[in-house]
């Protein structure tokens, strides 16, 4: 915990979980109670044909049952997850993920257990973790040659929570907003790979916190919404040419705890979330070209710690989060309108969703209802978009 309550927004439900932001007058840390985490069963691996296009199935569990934690496709193909809570701890623990035998293992663990941090592929195949709660400025890089994990150089500001990470064409990382001991942040800091070095850049007009931030074809970096002055609407865009950042477009409804995913055509949708007296069906598009934001077609179930992945043919999978039970849905930019695919299986949220080489996209973790003592998860699985369940290696 970071801060003592002093006021809080009514959520749907009486309680949050682990690193949920409260934003009010004031900011408040809760923490979920202890539970069991529930695990599905050993599955087969990714080589079955059986599923048919659009549709989920099982594939092996996750070593240890984590939520909040992160995962990141690495170059051979297979899927680092890192760190998370399992509501009992904060996870320094790691492990890989195999598409070609649908087997998780276990690889070295973080010097630092961390909920809530980021995790950033180089362009020299390591991944960079920073911050998260319990680790505030530090920052570590996994190696997958070695499997092991390094220390590198400290952030200039603690980011416990809802900070993003965005790797620039440069190879830099930008690093911006999040929650610091009872305050959201404006400031923004850059990774240099080549140093180790952290540097101060640009600082943001207002603090953000469980915004999110999009790497935009142009170089730039869109930041919308999340936590900040209390309208929930505001976008900025950064510039690495300049170091500096830009107001540009609110959105038209104001949301936290949303998805964000470039579109091919250089938009950028921006679904779901919460906005301070109702979670969200609404989605809208940005236009880099004008700045302006527009409505686009809204989702069939609102929805908010849900994940959202392009897919190969454009269209989006939305699927999860804590007000739907295991429902998932598809994005068409080409009619903007949302249909229904096939559920899985259970009530999901907090969890990742990793488009693979093949096409497929693995959903691994999260938590489970009930939301006042939620079951954390190590069921993983995999949703076929791809004509064959075959790995691309």
């Amino acid at each position: 915990m970071k801060t003592a309550c002093t006021s809080r927004i009514a959520f749907p439900n009486p309680r949050v979980l682990i690193g949920f932001a409260l934003y009010a007058a004031g900011l408040v840390l809760a923490f979920a109670p202890m539970s069991s985490s529930a695990t599905g069963n050993d599955a087969a691996a990714e080589l079955s044909h059986s599923a048919p296009p659009g549709g989920w199935r099982a594939t092996g569990d996750l070593v240890t049952a984590r939520y909040f934690h992160t995962a990141t496709l690495l170059p051979n193909g297979q899927v680092l997850v890192a760190g998370g809570s399992n509501n009992i701890a904060t996870l320094a623990s790691a492990e890989l993920y195999e598409p070609s035998t649908g087997v998780w293992t276990a690889t070295g663990s973080m010097s630092i257990a961390r909920v809530r941090h980021t995790a950033t592929l180089l362009p020299n195949g390591q991944v960079l973790v920073a911050g998260g709660d319990n680790s505030g400025v530090s920052a570590e890089l996994y190696d997958p040659s070695t499997g092991v994990w390094t220390a590198t150089g400290s952030m200039s500001t603690a980011r416990y929570l809802m900070h993003t990470a965005t790797l620039l064409p440069n190879g830099k990382v930008l690093v911006a907003g999040g929650f610091d001991n009872g305050r959201i942040l404006a400031s923004a800091e850059l990774y240099d790979p080549a140093t180790g070095v952290w540097t101060a850049t640009g600082t943001m007009s207002v603090g953000h916190g469980d915004h999110t931030a999009t790497l935009l074809p142009n170089g730039k970096v869109l930041v919308a919404g999340g936590f900040d002055n209390g309208s929930f609407v505001i976008a900025e865009l950064y510039d690495p040419a300049t170091g500096m950042w830009a107001d540009t477009g609110s959105l038209t409804t104001g949301r936290v705890l949303h998805t964000a995913t470039l579109l091919p055509d250089g938009k950028v949708l921006v679904a779901g979330g919460f906005n301070n007296t109702a979670i969200l069906a609404s989605a809208e598009l940005y236009d880099p070209a004008t700045g302006v934001w527009t409505a686009t077609g809204s989702l069939a179930a609102r929805r908010y710690l849900h994940t959202a992945t392009l897919l190969p043919n454009g269209q989006v999978l939305v699927a999860g989060g804590n007000s739907q039970p295991g429902s998932a849905e598809l994005y068409d930019p080409a009619t903007g309108s949302w249909t229904a695919t096939k559920n899985f299986h259970p009530w999901r949220w907090e969890h990742t969703a990793t488009l693979l080489h093949s096409g497929n996209v693995l959903v691994s973790g999260g938590a489970a209802r009930p939301f006042s003592q939620p079951r954390v998860l190590a069921l993983a699985q995999l949703y076929k978009s791809a004509p064959e369940m075959l790995e691309i290696q």
